[in-house]
């Protein structure tokens, strides 16, 4: 009986471990299996690998050796007979594709085979994962078999309002490929120097020899690089020019082409060809061209979309720049959701109008990649799309346009109701979407209309890169603990509070002064206390009162900030490669410190006004004490503001070049765009701090200290 029962145990107890049993992976593995002995890194190691083997191979190999060495130092001069890791093609598994892998660790060692290269470079990536979750030496024995849902898993990647290094650009390329996303769909806008017109691209943009260098890099990953230059709309990067405003649909937008002048055409097509030649090896090219406000506007498209409708008008340029992109060898890509040119679509942008769309045929072959928003639950347009031969893209829904950081834990409607966060909106939206045979793809958004640090879109990227290769493989709970621990560190603490107090904290950021005014539109005007004024020191005291639930909100959000920068500065040292990323999030939550501080400031302020109006008569010497102090009180909070800026620039600036740089050779020539972008509202970084700067604080400060010099010469006996 008692071995019975030892053997219940020894069965309870093992069940329990292998359930138990989750390395932190991203993607997590369609299958895993723990299984016996661990294997024990006790000694020099072996990496070795098939001998006819292609450079694809001979790469998967050399970025393993490198994370061995650099991130592990381990000890890589082992000897054929001794412990190893073997990474061998062996095309006898049909189910694991192209893209799949085995990968397995037992006592003896650990393998890694696949059908192809490919397969081989994703089982390294998983291996150096489950490295870093191992407390290495020691790691796990264990079984994966593993291939992706979705074959095209791409991310959006856009720069149109800064332009990162390009040591920046070739690290978030690793970092995608490492969650086995395989394409960067870019949109670099003027940060590329196109041949045809130079003068397009902005000073400091990333020259053609260099995109190249970058496709290539991209290429060893296996991220296919796919330029993304506007065409028909948002293309206020090229219609500011003065040499090219004859070509805008209406003379005051910059933001869109029209779509009837030949002009057009040749201008566009130029800088496409310069973007191809850019990028060579990719298969695709997006023209974006959503977001068409004015399209039908001018007098000849006007009297075209009598005809065809505004969706005649979009596909009569989608078919004219197909036409142009296939020949040069691409499949083109457009924002254009599925049925959208029979539903109507184009009046999304145009509510107040009731335009009844024509007959519209699109060219068969485009790739669409818009919104889902209107689709049905058992996606019938998407369906109906793809049987007219056109490959259709999951678009996963962005986040929104909150500034400084993600609502990754919860949104703020308009009417202020908490909703659930884009994080959660995303999951589902994956779960509910892929999987089901019916997408050739899924694409990520990450629109810079805030000017976010690419920081902060990481958790939206690997929510993407996770599912759209494992659709069911973790619950949303345990993918967003996954994802701190993996691209954090084990060893780190708190980043969940830190992303949910940065949440928190974005939007009392951008609730304060005048920033929302960029988001929602009416929102009223921020004042701030009145200037003391006549012999008594009289003033009309109201802001405390107007304020009240201001100033007691940016009390509450003064300590959480402290508590967020506490956070990152106890995890910086622990979080290797990605301690910068901490340093990014501890620029935001000081910006949002100071925000909170300038309200306290505001506040005390007035109240150090009154102290002196009540002083003026019973002790002079007293009210000048508190005007001076009012005085000091403003100067520290500009002082402030300076330091906390300056900060945050310097620290965005070493993943990415100044905003609105010029140079010797180029002048960086801005007009602000049609759409009034929150980070396109002055050239450079500015736009951070530009509300607190429209308060006036300083010539506050200037009248004071006038105002205050002068009772001092009528009053004050020195």
């Amino acid at each position: 009986m008692r071995f019975f029962y030892a053997i219940c145990f020894l069965l309870f107890f093992c069940s329990s471990s292998a359930q138990d049993f989750h390395p932190a992976l991203l993607p997590y593995p369609q299958e895993l299996t723990k299984t016996g002995e661990s294997f024990v890194i006790d000694g020099p190691l072996l990496i070795a690998m098939d001998k006819k083997s292609s450079a694809a191979m001979r790469f998967a190999v050399s970025d393993l050796r490198d994370f061995l060495n650099q991130k592990l130092h381990v000890d890589l001069n082992g000897k054929a007979g001794g412990k190893s890791i073997l990474l061998t093609l062996k095309k006898r598994d049909k189910s694991l594709g192209e893209e799949g892998y085995s990968l397995e660790v037992s006592k003896e060692g650990i393998t890694i085979s696949a059908n192809t290269s490919i397969g081989i470079f994703y089982g390294v990536q998983t291996l150096k994962q489950l490295l870093l979750d191992s407390d290495v030496p020691n790691i796990p024995g264990l079984k994966i078999r593993d291939w992706p849902d979705t074959r095209q898993r791409a991310m959006h990647y856009d720069t149109k309002h800064h332009q990162d290094t390009k040591e920046y650009v070739k690290q978030f390329i690793r970092e995608m490929a490492s969650m086995k996303a395989n394409m960067l769909v870019w949109e670099w806008e003027d940060k590329f120097e196109y041949p045809s017109h130079p003068e397009v691209g902005a000073p400091g943009a990333f020259t053609i020899s260099e995109m190249q260098e970058i496709t290539g890099y991209a290429a060893q990953y296996n991220v296919q690089l796919v330029p993304l230059v506007q065409g028909l709309g948002h293309a206020s990067f090229i219609l500011k020019w003065p040499q090219f405003a004859h070509l805008r649909e209406v003379p005051a937008s910059n933001f869109e082409f029209c779509p009837l002048k030949d002009s057009s055409y040749l201008l566009l097509f130029a800088l496409w060809k310069d973007a191809m030649d850019a990028t060579p090896g990719s298969d695709y090219f997006h023209i974006g061209s959503d977001e068409t406000y004015e399209l039908g506007y001018c007098p000849d498209c006007r009297k075209k979309e009598a005809e065809i409708g505004k969706s005649g008008l979009y596909h009569l340029f989608l078919e004219k720049s197909a036409k142009f992109i296939e020949q040069n060898g691409r499949k083109m890509m457009a924002w254009e959701a599925p049925m959208g040119w029979a539903k109507g679509r184009l009046n999304v942008y145009h509510a107040n109008e009731q335009v009844a769309e024509k007959s519209v045929t699109p060219r068969k072959g485009i790739i669409l990649t818009e919104s889902y928003s209107y689709e049905t639950p058992d996606l019938k347009f998407a369906k109906m799309a793809k049987s007219l031969g056109h490959p259709v893209y999951a678009y996963d829904p962005n986040p929104g346009i909150e500034q400084l950081f993600l609502p990754y834990y919860f949104i703020k409607s308009d009417d202020g109701k908490i909703l659930p966060g884009c994080f959660e909106n995303s999951f589902h939206f994956l779960q509910e979407t892929l999987g089901k045979g019916v997408f050739e793809g899924v694409i990520r958004t990450s629109w810079d209309d805030s000017g976010l640090p690419m920081n902060s879109w990481t958790l939206c990227f690997t929510t993407t890169a996770a599912l759209s290769w494992n659709v069911d493989g973790v619950g949303k709970d345990q993918l967003l603990s996954d994802f701190y621990k993996s691209y954090y560190g084990k060893k780190t603490t708190g980043i969940d509070i830190l992303y949910r107090m940065l949440n928190e904290g974005a939007y009392f950021y951008m609730e304060s002064f005048e920033r929302e005014v960029w988001a929602w539109g009416e929102i009223g005007k921020t004042h701030i206390p009145d200037l003391p004024r006549g012999d008594a020191i009289e003033y009309d005291p109201y802001w405390n009162t107007q304020y009240k639930d201001r100033v007691e909100l940016s009390k509450i959000f003064l300590s959480k900030m402290d508590s967020a920068i506490r956070i990152c500065d106890r995890n910086l040292s622990d979080s290797g490669e990605h301690a910068y990323d901490l340093e990014v999030f501890r620029s935001l939550a000081s910006m949002v410190r100071h925000t909170a501080n300038t309200y306290l400031s505001l506040s005390t302020l007035e109240k150090t006004i009154r102290q002196a109006h009540l002083q003026r008569f019973s002790n002079t010497d007293s009210a000048m004490y508190y005007l001076d102090s009012a005085q000091q009180l403003l100067r520290n909070n500009l002082s402030e503001r300076k330091t906390v800026f300056d900060d945050l620039v310097e620290v965005w600036n070493r993943s990415r070049l100044p905003k609105g740089m010029s140079t010797p050779q180029k002048t960086y020539f801005f007009e602000q765009d049609r759409t009034r972008h929150f980070a396109n509202r002055v050239a450079d970084m500015g736009y951070l701090v530009i509300d607190e700067e429209q308060l006036g604080l300083e010539r506050y400060l200037e009248n004071l200290e006038q105002y205050t010099s002068s009772l001092k010469k009528r009053f004050v006996v020195e």
